[in-house]
């Protein structure tokens, strides 16, 4: 349930709260109870005074906080093989409608990750595709199908994280990249998304051609000088998991 400190919070200012599978109550056949969540996302609302972002990890495959009876999506690297970009854009829709009447107005997906390293072991198949203009194309259909139905979409994980060989959750990955590798290939779908997008999500990942100490979450380098700057974003940015060992 919202704790009254968190209410608190959110009447003072606080902009929106995430819930996680340890937040949703189960019934006995480890379905979700829907009736309490629509109860406890409400709560979150009333609580603030102005609209809150009230935000859910719903990717579809392994990064999906809404299971049963919510519809489980599989893996976006399925989608990425049909190679369909109206299924993609119909994926998103069913995935706003769903998350809009749980009371969610902020679903953190789509990746924008590209698969460029088999040995990544926190990307692979959450991926749409291995190249910038189809993980372009086929999440910027799925982005739009979302927002279209009244749920904001978040790109993530800038400037990419699908050619580390590091899980970000376990330790810093670092890659040697220069700023001219991360145009042409990770920043790509960034970039070509940036004015449809309202947010950002930053990866823990240390870059240090760009910054030797900083990771791009904590970088003033990286994302103002290529989030801001040369991919044109003027959303909002927000942190990967705090929590993460990175």
């Amino acid at each position: 349930a919202l704790p009254a400190s968190y209410a608190q919070r959110l009447a003072d200012g606080l902009g929106g709260i995430i819930l996680f599978s340890r937040n949703l109550k189960k019934q006995a056949d480890g379905t979700i109870d829907v009736a309490h969540l629509v109860a406890q996302t409400a709560a979150i609302h009333a609580a603030a005074p102005v609209t809150a972002l009230c935000a859910v990890d719903q990717e579809g495959g392994l990064v999906a906080r809404l299971r049963a009876p919510f519809t489980h999506l599989p893996p976006m690297r399925d989608i990425g093989d049909r190679d369909d970009t109206e299924l993609s854009r119909r994926a998103g829709r069913q995935t706003g409608r769903e998350c809009l009447a749980a009371g969610f107005n902020v679903d953190f997906a789509p990746i924008l990750d590209i698969d460029t390293n088999p040995a990544n072991p926190i990307i692979g198949r959450r991926a749409f595709g291995a190249d910038a203009e189809t993980v372009t194309r086929l999440a910027g259909a799925f982005l739009d199908g979302m927002q279209e139905v009244g749920v904001l979409g978040c790109g993530k994980h800038f400037p990419g994280h699908g050619d580390t060989d590091t899980d970000s959750h376990l330790a810093l990955p670092v890659l040697s990249f220069t700023r001219d590798r991360l145009a042409a290939v990770e920043m790509a779908p960034f970039k070509a998304l940036a004015d449809r997008m309202a947010m950002v999500m930053t990866a823990h990942i240390l870059f240090p051609e760009l910054d030797r100490e900083r990771p791009a979450t904590l970088s003033p380098d990286i994302m103002q000088s290529l989030l801001r700057d040369a991919c044109g974003f003027n959303g909002l940015i927000v942190s990967d998991d705090l929590e993460m060992k990175g």
